[in-house]
């Protein structure tokens, strides 16, 4: 029997499996940490660097090379298999997290690297020098792609973090036990304990598949400081919603979204001085963009002008704008707004949707998440601005939530500056929301605007007449500083973003 063949489809396999644990690493780092670039460029030089300690370390094993080749397979299963619901809980639970997270990467990398050397020198007598290393690469190189293109569309959106470890794990613990029939002949004594350690391996690892959602629970349980009533793990990101006696509470990948409690700050802030300023002399607001806001809550505020008539919302994530459905308590929150026959939902990238042909806009609501990742900060780039000046009235008017002027302000004046970049005028303000602290917004028009005077004559919590024109009146702590425009080409903001946050990790 020819088992060549059967060897590189072990190399593949093994490939594939490392760079999923990699890419685990990092999504968990990112969320987790928050701070998506800088963890992922760490972890990929991290591994990187462990594949070539791994690879030189395994000139050190000179004797027994299948049975040595079995050990580290079921080494990396057990390690690989259980780095995930490993970090989530040593995230929850220990304060040197980042020291657990560079170790665990750096010791799997070392595994992976020791396994493809091996195999290498297990097979140098079946082929040349020459083509055992073009196929050896070859291989090497594919699983890297199986893996890089299953783990963002199906196993993180179908499996969830935890799972696909786990069942990366399983795959290794399968190729180990495999590999005690396939390389019987030159390993040499016994294979009872190998395959029997292999066996006991699996079955622990399968359990933990099964119990994949206790285990996440668990991590969680420990991460967020209430009861967790809703999860999901989407394409695109992680939705949890916690409750407390004040009410509850909705994260995306840890990040707070909002708080039932004082959610109506925020909302309030955010849209109605635009609306305002778009009705000013007169004019009707009836057809109102809201780019980002799939939970609803900017919604329930625009349909309370009567004059709307149509509102398009444009959120990336389905489930994002179906969580109202299956989360009741959001549903009356937002007034069961995605019910009403005025909204249009668009589920698609804001940045792509933006360059159809639209009719006018007479408002935008931009009410995306904070930009702490390339993919975020692509949205608020002078390219995306000025994309949604084009889909837009004359007269339009424009609110752009923006971080804390307070806590990010280099984010902040980015922002602002990116917009007038783009051709805008623009008027920054801020009002405190309990849950964040203080929070900016920016206003803006293409022609030169006056801050609006006099509250909307519509249903409010909070916002009035002597409120609405202080929000613009910042103080010294909170004004202007220099800093760059935001660009496709050099995305400053996400790195303002991650420096400034940083610091209240």
């Amino acid at each position: 029997m020819n088992r060549t063949p059967i060897l590189f489809l072990n190399v593949l396999v093994i490939a594939t499996c490392g760079l999923v644990y990699e890419l685990l690493a990092g999504t968990l780092a990112s969320y987790v940490l928050g701070d998506s670039v800088t963890q992922f460029s760490l972890i990929i030089g991290i591994y990187l660097s462990a594949l070539g300690v791994g690879s030189w370390l395994s000139r050190f094993v000179e004797r027994e090379l299948a049975r040595r080749f079995v050990d580290v397979e079921l080494a990396v299963a057990v390690v690989g298999g259980a780095s995930a619901p490993l970090l989530f809980l040593s995230f929850a639970h220990l304060s040197y997290f980042h020291v657990v997270l560079y170790a665990l990467v750096f010791f799997i990398g070392v595994l992976v690297g020791l396994e493809i050397p091996l195999l290498m020198r297990i097979m140098k007598d079946h082929l040349d020098f020459k083509e055992l290393v073009a196929r050896v690469l070859a291989f090497d190189y594919a699983g890297a792609l199986i893996a890089s293109l299953l783990f963002p569309i199906f196993l993180v959106p179908k499996l969830g973090l935890v799972r696909t470890s786990l069942l990366f794990g399983f795959l290794n613990a399968g190729v180990g036990l495999w590999a005690t029939w396939l390389m019987r002949p030159i390993i040499g004594g016994g294979v009872t304990r190998l395959r029997a350690q292999a066996c006991v391996v699996l079955a622990l690892l399968a359990v933990a598949f099964v119990k994949a959602d206790a285990l996440t629970s668990l991590a969680e349980d420990a991460m967020f400081a209430d009861d967790i009533v809703y999860t999901k793990t989407t394409h695109y990101q992680r939705i949890v919603v916690t409750r407390n006696r004040a009410g509850f509470q909705l994260f995306l990948n840890g990040n707070l979204q909002f708080s039932s409690a004082d959610e109506y700050r925020y909302h309030e802030a955010l849209v109605h001085p635009a609306l305002a300023l778009a009705a000013e002399g007169g004019r009707e607001v009836r057809r109102v963009l809201v780019l980002g806001g799939g939970d609803g809550l900017a919604l329930r505020e625009i349909l309370k002008y009567p004059s709307v008539r149509e509102v398009v919302l444009v959120d990336l994530d389905p489930d994002m704008t179906e969580l109202s459905r299956r989360f009741p308590p959001l549903a009356r929150l937002n007034q069961n707004s995605f019910e009403d026959p005025r909204v249009r939902v668009v589920n698609e990238d804001a940045m792509i949707w933006l360059e159809r042909d639209e009719p006018p806009f007479d408002a935008a609501i931009v009410d995306f998440p904070d930009p702490n990742s390339f993919a975020l900060g692509k949205l608020y780039t002078t390219r995306f601005y000025r994309l949604l000046k084009e889909r837009l009235a004359p007269e339009a008017a424009v609110s752009v939530q923006s971080t804390s002027p307070l806590f990010a302000r280099n984010s902040y004046w980015c922002i602002v500056r990116t917009l007038e970049a783009a051709g805008f005028q623009v008027r920054p303000y801020y009002t405190a929301v309990p849950s964040f602290g203080v929070w900016g917004f920016a206003l803006a028009r293409r022609t030169p605007f006056e801050v609006p005077a006099h509250a909307p004559q519509v249903a409010l919590k909070f916002l009035d007449d002597a409120s609405l024109p202080a929000m613009f009146m910042l103080s010294a702590d909170l004004g202007p500083v220099p800093v760059e425009v935001n660009r496709l080409d050099n995305q400053s903001l996400v790195r303002y973003y991650e420096a400034e946050w940083r610091r209240y990790e």
